[in-house]
């Protein structure tokens, strides 16, 4: 379920919003990012991923994010569970007059991706990072970073 903008605002200055990361990596072991277009973490490479819509189950807020975010639709099981993850943004989707708060559930999956066939609603460009490229590169947001540290 979708909410009307200024109720969105609402529920995003008042509490955390729960979220799935995409830790994508390809048989090569690089780690793929999307560099934001939107906020928070504008400007910043950050893995692809999204927020879990209110009554939605896990499953399906997965094979949604996949979809939405790598144009390739995966089951949960596809998967491996990273863990859980807090980030908080000094910003927000809609400006900078209050804060995001994200609990993330961060998932990995191999994939080989054509970067040329990712959507673009998100990121600006894509490619593929080393890890120790990413862990050591100012471009990457530390929300990222912590991923793999």
């Amino acid at each position: 379920m979708r909410l009307e903008l200024d109720t969105f605002k609402t529920v995003v200055e008042s509490t955390p919003l729960v979220s799935i990361d995409l830790i994508v990596r390809n048989s090569d072991g690089r780690v793929l990012l999307g560099e934001r277009t939107n906020r928070p973490a504008q400007g910043f490479w950050f893995v692809p991923g999204g927020r879990i819509l209110k009554d939605e189950a896990f499953e399906t807020a997965f094979k949604r994010l996949t979809s939405v975010e790598l144009g390739v639709e995966l089951s949960l099981s596809s998967a491996s569970f990273l863990g859980p993850y807090e980030h908080h943004y000094s910003d927000n989707f809609s400006g900078d007059e209050f804060s995001t708060h994200y609990v993330v559930l961060g998932y990995e999956v191999v994939l080989d991706l054509e970067i040329s066939e990712l959507p673009s609603e998100q990121h600006g460009s894509y490619r593929w990072w080393g890890v120790d490229e990413l862990l050591g590169s100012d471009l990457v947001h530390q929300n990222t970073k912590d991923y793999f540290g």
